[in-house]
C-alpha cells in the first residue's frame, strides 16, 4: 500500500480574471495587505513614548518602504537569480508579472529607503528600524502563504508523511517549505521579537535580533528547499539563499558590535539627536 500524501490546494493563483492579461492575483493581494498590517502596527508602535515617530511619518513612510521593498527584490533577483535573462532583455527587470523577487533584495531596498526617510525626516534610524522589524514578520508570514497558493518555491523531494504534491513539482511529495518558513520566519520570529520587545530597550537591539534570527531560520530552511533551477546548487552545495543569508548573518553581527558598544550613541549624535516632539494625534 503506497503512502498517501497531501496534495497542493486547488486554489486558482488568480482570484479575478479582469480583461486580458490584467488579472487579481492571490500573492499581489497578500503583498498588499503585508503592507496593510505593517502600516497598522507602526501607528500602534508611533503612540509609545519609545519610538521617536509620528502617526503621520507612519502614513508617509509606506510609500517608500513599498518602492524600496518592490525595486531593491526585483533588481536583486534579477542581479543575482536570473542574470542571464537581464543580459538577454534588460527590459525583463520591469516583467515584474512574470515573478522574480528575492527577501534579500527587498530588505536592503526597505533599509535605504527607511536611512533616506529618517534622514529627511530627523527620526534616529535604529529606533525606527526597531518599530519596522516588529511589524516585518506579518509580511513575511503573508508572503510565505501566497508562495504556497501559488505553488512555486517548493522544497525538495521527501518521504515524511506531511510531504505535498505540488503540481509543478513533479509527482513525487516534497516539503511544503512554504510552511515551515510561514512558521519560522513568520509565528516564531514574531513572537521572538515581541517577547524582547520590553526587555531589549536599546535602539537596534531588536533589529539585530531580527536580522540575525532571519539569517539563520532562512539558512536552515534552504536545506529542504528546492534550489532555483536556473542556479542549482552552488559554492560547497549551497543555495544561492544560504551563500546570502551566510552574508547577511555576517554582516548584521558586525553591525551589531558597533551599533551595540557604549561610545556608540555619543560617537554618532546624527543618529540620535535629532528626534522631534511626538505629535498628539
Amino acid at each position: 500500500m503506497s503512502p498517501a500524501y497531501f496534495h497542493q490546494p486547488n486554489i486558482d493563483p488568480v482570484l479575478i480574471h479582469l480583461w486580458g492579461p490584467l488579472q487579481i492575483r492571490w500573492y499581489s493581494l497578500l503583498y498588499v495587505g503585508a503592507f496593510v498590517v505593517a502600516r497598522w502596527i507602526l501607528r500602534a508602535l508611533a503612540k509609545e513614548d519609545r519610538f521617536k515617530f509620528t502617526q503621520e511619518d507612519v502614513e508617509q513612510f509606506i510609500v517608500w518602504l513599498l518602492i524600496g521593498t518592490v525595486a531593491g527584490a526585483r533588481i536583486f533577483y534579477c542581479l543575482f537569480y536570473d542574470p542571464k535573462n537581464l543580459l538577454a532583455n534588460p527590459l525583463y527587470l520591469f516583467q515584474v508579472y512574470l515573478g522574480g523577487l528575492s527577501f534579500h533584495g527587498g530588505l536592503i531596498g526597505s533599509i535605504c529607503a527607511a536611512i533616506l526617510f529618517c534622514r529627511k525626516k530627523g527620526i534616529p534610524f535604529w529606533n525606527f528600524a526597531d518599530a519596522l522589524v516588529l511589524a516585518a514578520p506579518t509580511g513575511l508570514a503573508m508572503g510565505r502563504i501566497g508562495n504556497f497558493i501559488n505553488g512555486e518555491l517548493y522544497g525538495r523531494t521527501t518521504e515524511v508523511p506531511w510531504g505535498v504534491v505540488f503540481r509543478e513539482g513533479g509527482p513525487l511529495p516534497r516539503h511544503p517549505s512554504q510552511l515551515y518558513e510561514f512558521f519560522l520566519e513568520g509565528v516564531v520570529l514574531f513572537a521572538v521579537l515581541w517577547i524582547l520587545k520590553n526587555r531589549f530597550r536599546r535602539d537596534g537591539q531588536l533589529s539585530l535580533v531580527f536580522l540575525v534570527g532571519y539569517s539563520l531560520i532562512r539558512f536552515g530552511v534552504e536545506f529542504f528547499r528546492e534550489p532555483d533551477s536556473q542556479l542549482g546548487y552552488l559554492t560547497l552545495g549551497l543555495s544561492m539563499g544560504q551563500l546570502l543569508s551566510i552574508a547577511m548573518l555576517v554582516i548584521s553581527i558586525s553591525v551589531g558590535f558597533w551599533v551595540l558598544q557604549p561610545s556608540f550613541n555619543k560617537t554618532n549624535p546624527k543618529l540620535v539627536k535629532k528626534s522631534r516632539p511626538k505629535k498628539k494625534i
